[in-house]
């Protein structure tokens, strides 16, 4: 959540004798936007159309995955979505934007593959949510679901990682009825998944600095970070039970809370980590919603610092409920991380960790709904964002 006609062209035949009107009045009768003619109608999508439309997304997604992917492709030595041609494939300009994201992510697992983690496996799969068309344009709305397998899991750690994001394709026809894929936007607020490369939107701070909005120090990077046990004990929170209940809803929101994800606010991140911290332990601070001290939610009413990035930070600090960690690599199950895309000083993420093993903490977050996706990975993605860690 935020910190608070085509104009028709009509040629007229020459029928001259009627076997040529037999030969038109055949021609009626096939498809009006196949590819041996041009085109004077909007085409239509059938089943079968949009039935490859969603092949295609599968291939782009696929193919972004398995750039990640120790071995990459197999035994092809092409990407999926080059198989495409004819009635449905990539305009040429996708197709440049598309290899230059391969590469980017090829880039990505090889720093990944430098702190020791590396993926054996790729699995995604599509599917077609809506589709709308106008005139020679068409709108798909598709759902990807993409799991990794570690290739070296961790003692204790998690075997795999994986999301779920939403996204938006467009399709233009040319004059043969022909569609091409021309672009690709992910309707998640958070465009946070492993195998995306486009840079998140970073949100606006919406109060001023003052004595209820301290600024929290920033956290290294650097790999290993210097030890810092947690005590599971002294505070009296479940730290188990923060974990179970984000795996539990990573992906299936809880209907006893509102679902920011999409609306336009800056998505459901901080109201999902407040709702684990709340099974965990937290109790509600009643008051003003717009008071950065207070810190309460359930369906029907939530403070800002329940659901916005900074207020959130701003309550933990204020409340002493947290302290803030040097190093990222310091957290454990429990704990919270907080991103700035452009270091502007305003955040723009949050997450929580929800395992940890041999010193990389694991974190689990809402938009894009992601799970036990590794601190390492984050960095990776994002190597010139700020970063704040949060010891609950």
């Amino acid at each position: 959540m935020k910190s608070r006609k085509l104009s028709r062209t009509r040629r007229r035949a020459t029928i001259l004798g009627a076997a040529a009107a037999s030969v038109v009045a055949g021609a009626a009768m096939l498809p009006n936007w196949n590819a041996g003619a041009s085109v004077v109608d909007d085409p239509t999508v059938d089943a079968r159309t949009k039935a490859t439309f969603q092949r295609l997304a599968d291939a782009v997604f696929t193919d972004r995955t398995e750039a990640l992917v120790d071995g990459g492709q197999g035994d092809r030595d092409k990407p999926l979505t080059d198989g495409f041609s004819g009635d449905v494939s990539l305009s040429s300009g996708l197709a440049r934007s598309e290899d230059a994201a391969r590469s980017a992510l090829n880039r990505r697992g090889d720093m990944l593959a430098e702190l020791g983690e590396t993926y054996s496996t790729g699995s995604t799969t599509v599917t077609l949510d809506a589709t709308q068309v106008k005139g020679r344009k068409a709108k798909v709305a598709v759902t990807e679901t993409t799991t990794l397998t570690y290739e070296q899991a961790r003692a204790g750690a998690p075997r795999t990682t994986g999301f779920q994001a939403h996204h938006e394709l467009t399709f233009s026809a040319d004059r043969y009825g022909n569609w091409r894929l021309t672009a690709i936007r992910a309707t998640d607020e958070g465009e946070l998944a492993v195998n995306q490369t486009a840079r998140p939107a970073a949100e606006p701070m919406t109060a001023r600095a003052g004595s209820t909005t301290p600024s929290a120090p920033k956290a290294s990077t650097s790999y290993p970070g210097p030890a810092n046990p947690k005590n599971f004990s002294a505070s009296g929170l479940d730290y188990s039970a923060m974990a179970v209940y984000a795996k539990q809803y990573w992906s299936t929101y809880n209907p006893a809370y509102p679902d920011f994800n999409g609306q336009g606010a800056g998505g459901d991140c901080t109201n999902f980590v407040s709702q684990a911290l709340k099974a965990g332990g937290w109790k509600h601070v009643p008051g003003y919603v717009y008071d950065y001290t207070r810190w309460f939610g359930n369906a029907d009413i939530q403070s800002h610092s329940f659901v916005g990035v900074n207020e959130w930070s701003w309550f933990a600090q204020n409340s002493k409920r947290t302290t803030s960690l040097a190093n990222v690599y310091q957290m454990d199950v429990g704990d919270v991380l907080q991103i700035d895309f452009d270091r502007d000083g305003s955040k723009d993420h949050t997450m929580i960790v929800t395992s940890r093993s041999r010193g990389v903490p694991y974190l689990t977050y809402h938009s894009t709904n992601t799970y036990s996706r590794s601190v390492a990975s984050i960095v990776a993605s994002y190597p010139t964002a700020s970063y704040y860690a949060y010891r609950t």
